[in-house]
């Protein structure tokens, strides 16, 4: 946001907020199919019950204690879905509240993935050249820190 602001107070903030993910997002994706990659993280291995299965895509073991009680699981969900603006805002919102966390947006390759967190989004892109003109198209929005962080 400006000023390095990391949180929305208002609705003209959220629309800022919401404006500059789907702008990247469009484009990145726009015309093409993305997978919206959502974790659940959780001490139990197996997907929990009330969890709906679809879209479910695997487990990982993230953290191996011996302990059953410290050992960390994340389940991945991918959903396939064509990319259209504002089509995960709802998400999108979540995420700059901080409620949802871990999020990824990817093309089907998983060539380029959008992160969206609160305060801001990673993007990786498949050369160099590329990630700099998009940071060059948007450099005005990066932090005012030197890393652009």
């Amino acid at each position: 946001m400006p000023e390095s602001k990391r949180y929305a107070k208002d609705e003209s903030e959220y629309a800022v907020v919401l404006g500059r993910y789907n702008t990247v997002l469009d484009e990145l994706f726009a015309g093409a199919d993305v997978y919206v990659i959502t974790p659940l993280w959780m001490t139990e291995a197996e997907v929990p019950s009330w969890q709906p299965v679809t879209g479910y895509w695997q487990s990982l073991l993230v953290e191996d204690d011996p302990d059953p009680e410290f050992r960390t699981y994340c389940h991945l969900f991918a959903e396939r879905r064509p990319w259209r603006r504002g089509c995960i805002d709802e998400l999108l919102r979540d995420i700059a509240d901080d409620k949802v966390a871990g999020v990824l947006i990817t093309d089907t390759r998983m060539q380029r993935i959008h992160h969206p967190y609160d305060g801001g989004a990673d993007v990786f892109l498949a050369t160099p050249e590329e990630r700099d003109r998009l940071r060059d198209r948007h450099a005005d929005w990066l932090s005012y820190h030197p890393s652009g962080l």
